[in-house]
């Protein structure tokens, strides 16, 4: 039985929203939920690339890139969420733990650490990564509430989809998951 069903909390799980959040900042978006407990939640939004792109975070951060920037320059830094957007947060898998390193699971983690993007640009980071500005954050129920109204849908995370650079098509990816098409739900919330 997974940990979720026994506790009610949406750890590793996708928070995909729904057609009505149009004018709020998370429209469109598919939300990796790293954190939640009776405390409340985090996530990252894994599918709202900025201009800025990682080698930018490197040459704010004065970290030398021994591999060269041209593959970082097409690699996009994501807003992952209205709560510190100056903080920077990497979703990586976990073949290696690094200082501030939060597992999520047994393959994902979180960290907010200047060593893994230190190691990420000397060629010793982990093979699949995420940068994110920001994070989400939910209060004790609140995001319990948003979604009792219809806010968002639900799914378990998925890695290929998790670390997919496809941004555009993460949220029908995500929702495709649950068998739903995106496209055919009303931005009219209802309420049965």
């Amino acid at each position: 039985m997974s940990t979720q069903a026994t506790t009610g909390y949406l750890e590793n799980q996708f928070l995909i929203a729904m057609p009505q959040l149009t004018d709020s900042y998370f429209a469109h978006t598919v939300t990796y939920l790293w954190k939640h407990n009776e405390e409340g939640a985090l996530g990252i939004i894994i599918n709202k690339p900025l201009q800025a792109c990682v080698a930018d975070i490197f040459d704010e951060l004065d970290i030398v890139c021994s591999m060269g920037e041209g593959m970082f320059r097409s690699q996009h830094v994501l807003a992952g969420g209205p709560v510190e957007r100056d903080k920077g947060f990497i979703i990586h898998d976990s073949n290696s733990d690094w200082e501030s390193s939060i597992a999520v699971t047994p393959d994902i983690s979180v960290c907010t650490s200047r060593t893994i993007l230190q190691d990420i640009a000397a060629g010793k980071g982990p093979e699949n990564y995420l940068v994110a500005l920001g994070c989400a954050g939910w209060d004790a129920g609140q995001l319990e509430q948003e979604i009792s109204e219809n806010a968002w849908l639900t799914t378990p995370a998925n890695i290929d989809l998790l670390f997919s650079t496809d941004y555009a098509s993460k949220a029908n990816a995500a929702a495709a998951l649950l068998g739903i098409d995106l496209q055919q739900i009303s931005p009219e919330a209802g309420h049965s």
